[in-house]
């Protein structure tokens, strides 16, 4: 009897609420995340902005491919003090401003932050230093576009632009590599080409 009551016990534990999210938390399927390449006359500007916790240090980074997934261009640069938000935006700003100048007019945009949400459809935030950016990036460089498609991606699947995020801490001058991309992103660039698929462990 005593047997029967403890497993009578056992299964009400196992059903609290508690035990519920215990054991969905610990069952969570990992997420696929892969980087897509642009269609056929397109280019994908993937952008990223890296901030040292305390210090505020802040660096810029990001990476241009073409439909083939070749690399034609990356860059980095350290920004001084700056948060996480700031940094992303400078990130995009300077990528934008790279692929005009290349004269390359069908852009995708993909970033592993919220920010590209807030950009895609124009909202309005309340510090006023982001919302220069903002402004600046949908009136002034966008509209330089014949096509543009901005997406969200998570950080795994933007692991080049990261990469190039992380070496601009270690950057006395802004950087840009084109055509060949230095050995430290070689690795994740042809991994991303070859359609790698990172698992996103869900928290």
């Amino acid at each position: 009897m005593l047997e029967v009551i403890n497993i009578l016990r056992c299964q009400k534990l196992v059903q609290s609420p508690f035990c519920k999210l215990v054991s969905r938390y610990f069952h969570k399927e990992p997420i696929p995340v892969l980087w897509k390449k642009p269609k056929i006359g397109w280019t994908k500007l993937n952008f990223d902005g890296s901030c040292k916790g305390i210090s505020g240090k802040a660096s810029i980074g990001g990476v241009v491919r073409n439909h083939n997934a070749d690399f034609l261009l990356g860059y980095a640069e350290s920004i001084g003090q700056a948060n996480s938000t700031i940094a992303e935006l400078t990130a995009l700003r300077r990528g934008l401003e790279l692929v005009l100048e290349n004269d390359w007019k069908d852009i995708w945009l993909e970033g592993d932050t919220k920010l590209v949400e807030i950009i895609m459809k124009k909202r309005k935030v309340r510090c006023m230093e982001v919302q220069e950016h903002i402004s600046h990036i949908n009136s002034i460089l966008l509209p330089e576009f014949k096509n543009c498609f901005v997406s969200h991606i998570y950080r795994e699947g933007n692991r080049a632009a990261d990469k190039f995020a992380q070496m601009g801490h270690q950057l006395v001058e802004p950087k840009i590599w084109r055509d060949v991309p230095p050995d430290e992103v070689l690795a994740i660039v042809l991994e991303d080409a070859q359609g790698k698929i990172v698992l996103r462990r869900k928290g």
